[in-house]
């Protein structure tokens, strides 16, 4: 991947939502400028959430999402709804596509009072106005026609104004350093590692890193101290794969300043103090006891995955406990953690702030403990202190 393309988990996700037959696709295609979703008069064309990349202002880089029919029917049409109701997860502006000549039916609604509930920004919108226009919008509805391409422009810079004045500015690891300052990050190259690449977290702290005028030194594990040796002067931090937290935490010195990847993403992402109270829970865990570890990516897992292999060991080797190990990836998240002990999640680098957030309210409503990689690895090294003495809030919460 390169460093110029913005990854789906920094776009502000739209999601297009709506009743058969509405014309939510027709007006994917309008807003898109192509062909991106299946039109057809036969209703539930759409069967599986589309999703589209492009750059909407003055939003800037957003994932456009196209959903399947709100009032789908049978067992089929069920899963459908499912989906679409999973789509809301990730979805930081709805678009509810209502037709003109029909008005706003039950499922409509149904559909505004899920939005609400969600407190989603939203935007109504009244398709075919070639057939019946509605003169009375408000505030936040729109009357288009998307085949004829009819306030299609208008609709987009509704849909720009949505988040203009919630957009916030958030830093990886440049508002810890100073310009000018040595950043040396630890990058395990095994066979879990991508081939000709970084993973996605290394590419945005470098980033970051650069544009806040400091130096990235990276290097390997196996290289680290020699780097340090040869750097000439102390780096003002290092931050390392949380996979070789312990091995980096006895080379690196006590006055150097060290965390992950993975705890640097939680803090990006709003999660890192849930995630921080949540590793504890680790100490509570019973035999026969049900961990979900979850990532936000669907990478091919191999011998040596932290998600599949290196955590679950670590976890049975520090509990001294059976515990069993469930997975999951991507968007699958499950809908009921009722049956989980713990949930340790990825710094989900490729999910949406809203899609994380979701998740752990979910966990928190259901009663169950939050953490992530890079601190439950931490704190099964022994350093979680150390690990986030960067952030004296939290410190509270570490008494090890």
């Amino acid at each position: 991947m390169s460093l110029n393309n913005t990854p789906s988990g920094e776009r502000i996700h739209i999601g297009f939502f709506g009743r058969r037959n509405a014309g939510k696709s027709s007006l994917v295609n309008s807003v898109t400028g192509q062909s991106l979703s299946v039109v057809s008069d036969v209703k539930g064309t759409t069967t599986d959430p589309v999703r589209k990349a492009m750059e909407l202002l003055p939003l800037g880089p957003v994932l456009i999402i196209d959903t399947p029919g709100f009032d789908d029917v049978g067992e089929l049409g069920e899963l459908r709804v499912k989906k679409t109701k999973e789509i809301l997860r990730e979805t930081d502006i709805a678009v509810l596509v209502v037709d003109s000549a029909e008005g706003k039916t039950l499922q409509d609604i149904q559909l505004e009072e899920l939005f609400k509930a969600k407190k989603l920004p939203y935007i109504i919108v009244y398709n075919k106005s070639d057939i019946a226009q509605k003169t009375d919008c408000g505030a936040n509805e729109i009357s288009v026609s998307a085949l004829k391409n009819d306030n299609i422009t208008e609709l987009k810079e509704l849909i720009g104004s949505m988040l203009k004045d919630s957009a916030q500015e958030r830093k990886i690891v440049s508002d810890l350093i100073s310009e000018g300052d040595f950043v040396v990050l630890v990058t395990p190259i095994d066979s879990s590692a991508p081939k000709g690449r970084l993973i996605l977290p290394q590419q945005q702290t470098i980033r970051d890193i650069l544009d806040k005028g400091a130096v990235p030194v990276v290097t390997r594990e196996t290289e680290l101290a020699q780097t340090l040796e040869k750097l000439g002067t102390k780096p003002a931090m290092v931050i390392t794969d949380s996979q070789v937290f312990g091995m980096v935490s006895k080379i690196v010195p006590d006055d150097i300043p060290l965390t992950s990847f993975s705890i640097l993403m939680a803090r990006y992402k709003g999660f890192l103090e849930t995630a921080v109270k949540g590793a504890f829970a680790i100490n509570s865990l019973s035999d026969g006891d049900t961990v979900l570890i979850s990532e936000g990516c669907t990478h091919h897992r191999q011998c040596g995955d932290i998600g599949s292999v290196k955590l679950p060991a670590l976890l049975k080797k520090y509990t001294g406990k059976s515990v069993n190990i469930e997975l999951s990836s991507g968007h699958g998240f499950p809908d009921d953690l009722s049956g989980y002990a713990l949930v340790i999640h990825c710094g989900g680098c490729m999910l949406g702030e809203r899609e994380i957030s979701a998740r752990r309210s979910d966990a928190e409503l259901a009663d169950i403990p939050f953490t992530n990689y890079g601190i439950a690895l931490a704190m099964m090294n022994g350093i979680l202190r150390r690990s986030i003495a960067m952030f004296p809030a939290l410190l509270e919460y570490a008494e090890e």
